[in-house]
């Protein structure tokens, strides 16, 4: 059965040194664009909330950061985020290349609008 967390630092705890230390710049990026951030445990990841609603969700693989759900509605910015893009409403950021935080970071505010409207 899978571990249960309690907390983000429960959930980032429990990955080796290298994933932990990309999930912490990805969660980095997406506090510092998220007005109002909070964070909390859904589906067993880490979630960004605003107002107690989920923004945006990431999540620590072996050989990848995923995150969830695509913003959608900017042309421009889909085109960006095609390279990331795995499968309808997820994004992987492959650990063996250094994440994205501008693109994260425009993500998680893009998401963090839509979810004040």
């Amino acid at each position: 059965m899978a571990e249960k967390f309690s907390s983000v630092e429960e959930y980032l705890d429990s990955f080796p040194p290298d994933v932990r230390r990309a999930l912490e710049e990805l969660r980095s990026a997406i506090l510092g664009a998220v007005d109002g951030a909070q964070e909390s445990i859904s589906y067993n990841i880490p979630t960004v909330r605003v107002d107690g609603r989920p923004v945006v969700h990431y999540a620590g693989w072996k050989q990848h950061l995923s995150l969830y759900p695509v913003p959608a509605g900017d042309e421009d910015l889909a085109r960006e985020l095609g390279p990331y893009v795995a499968g309808k409403g997820t994004l992987k950021f492959p650990l063996d290349q250094p994440i994205p935080r501008d693109l994260v970071a425009r993500i998680a505010k893009q998401l963090s609008t839509l979810a004040s409207t």
